[in-house]
């Protein structure tokens, strides 16, 4: 084994201008996953109302039922890594495109709403391999020069899974002449929306056939020629490929594998840097994001908004999101994550803050009065915008780079357990809060994007221009 004296000199270079298309199709194929994510995600917001009525169940019913498959999330994001080292990454993304598929047609075709609650609890398990493959399957196969842009197409595709997923509800909506429940290819439209997604999920599981193994996991299993040709591929035939070998099998042999154990200690079990962690990732969930995309047309209906208006503001905030996220992209080495976090922090504060006084006023003839009804919908695009320039992706960032290299992995896991537990919390509450005061429910997303600001101006320390070995 080579000490750590000996250790080989890093050897990566940019890939060739030749090599790179290909690296962009590798890592656009592996990002499919992503837009699947995405798309599955939001495009149940098409079919509440139509489920609500096809089964007469009431908001607490309907909560479980939507927020369900974020069970199935977390089962797949923990289990993912795992499978991934035992199996490979490229059968991984196979077994995920399989269940996307399979998710899509049981939704689209369910017996009763149990088997529903099955299939979208498969679409969750999905989902939770797909956030968790994908990335690290781009940052295996990237060349070190390109590793951040290429690292970004997983939250680009997944913002733009949510916009495409709100487009095709609207489309199928009309087609349907407004109405969820209207006959469209001898099923109901909502039926239609939700198998839809066969479509992407068959492409991505035919992309993966296009694209090659991980190198990393080639030589964890001995493949070591097979490695030698996938560097070539990816990062030009200027590159000591020995070199490259030695860089990465060494770095593999030297790595410290995190476990739960190495979290604990501090006052309260965990070690401050965790709680720091996991309440990144619960303010981020708590301020009512998912909302937005879960149920946005449900809620623009209930203020008197006619349905394919509702579908078509869905999709203008998926927009948004996508245009939030690039501005996150430019500037988060640009300015730094810290002060990205604080200024989203106020503008949905904002946003929120005007949303709750528009829904605190009387419905008249069943709709908000004109004025109220054009701050709500203007408010809910600023609180997205914000949200997306700022906390959807500072987030992860944070998390990728905050943790010291001895706990990092394990730590990562517990944060990113704590927001699919934060999520599945807000998604299945806000029917029933909704019953309760609608109002009511956007002040307390208020006082959480509000308490997120003194939280990071305490807890959180900025990563920008650090190494990762800095963190201590």
């Amino acid at each position: 084994m080579t000490s750590a004296a000996q250790a080989p000199q890093p050897v990566a270079k940019s890939a060739h201008p030749e090599h790179l298309g290909h690296v962009i199709f590798i890592a656009a194929a592996a990002a499919m996953g992503g837009f699947l994510f995405g798309y599955d995600s939001a495009v149940i917001n098409g079919a509440v109302e139509a489920i609500r009525s096809r089964y007469d169940i009431g908001s607490a019913a309907l909560a479980q039922v939507i927020a369900i498959a974020l069970i199935g999330c977390a089962i797949g994001a923990a289990t993912a890594g795992r499978m991934a080292d035992r199996i490979g990454r490229i059968r991984c993304m196979q077994i995920s495109a399989v269940l996307f598929t399979i998710s899509a047609v049981g939704s689209a075709l369910p017996f009763a709403l149990w088997d529903l609650a099955f299939w979208r609890i498969i679409g969750g398990f999905a989902i939770g391999m797909a956030s968790v493959i994908g990335p690290a399957y781009i940052a295996e196969v990237s060349p070190a020069a390109y590793r951040g842009r290429l690292g970004s197409f997983q939250q680009a595709a997944i913002v733009v899974g949510i916009a495409i997923s709100q487009l095709v509800n609207w489309g199928i909506l009309n087609a349907a002449d407004g109405d969820q429940r209207g006959k469209l290819l001898g099923l109901e439209a909502w039926q239609v929306m939700l198998g839809v997604m066969v479509i992407p999920a068959v492409l991505y599981g035919l992309l993966s056939f296009a694209i090659p193994e991980s190198p990393r996991f080639l030589l964890s299993v001995g493949r070591r020629d097979r490695a030698r040709e996938v560097l070539s591929e990816v990062e030009g035939d200027g590159v000591d490929l020995d070199a490259r070998v030695d860089e990465i099998e060494h770095a593999m042999k030297s790595e410290h594998k995190s476990s739960f154990k190495d979290l604990l200690g501090g006052t309260f079990f965990f070690k401050p840097i965790v709680w720091i962690g996991i309440g990144l990732s619960v303010f981020q969930q708590f301020v009512g994001i998912n909302v937005a995309f879960y149920y946005s047309s449900t809620l623009w209906q209930s203020v008197g908004v006619d349905p394919s208006d509702s579908f078509f503001y869905s999709f203008t905030t998926s927009i948004i999101n996508i245009v939030g996220t690039v501005i996150a992209m430019i500037f988060v080495d640009r300015i730094g994550r810290k002060p990205l976090a604080l200024i989203g922090s106020v503008g949905m504060v904002i946003g929120l803050g005007l949303e709750a006084w528009a829904f605190s006023y009387d419905l008249v003839d069943g709709k908000l009065p004109a004025t109220q009804g054009w701050v709500a919908l203007i408010a809910a695009h600023i609180f997205v915008l914000f949200f997306a320039l700022s906390w959807g992706v500072v987030v992860w960032v944070f998390l990728g780079e905050m943790f010291p290299n001895r706990i990092r992995a394990a730590a990562l896991g517990v944060a990113a357990s704590a927001q699919w537990i934060a999520n599945w919390a807000i998604t299945a509450s806000f029917p029933s809060l909704a019953d309760w005061n609608l109002s009511g429910t956007y002040v307390i997303y208020t006082i959480f994007a509000a308490l997120s600001i003194p939280f990071v101006l305490k807890f959180v320390k900025e990563t920008k221009g650090k190494a990762l070995e800095e963190m201590g």
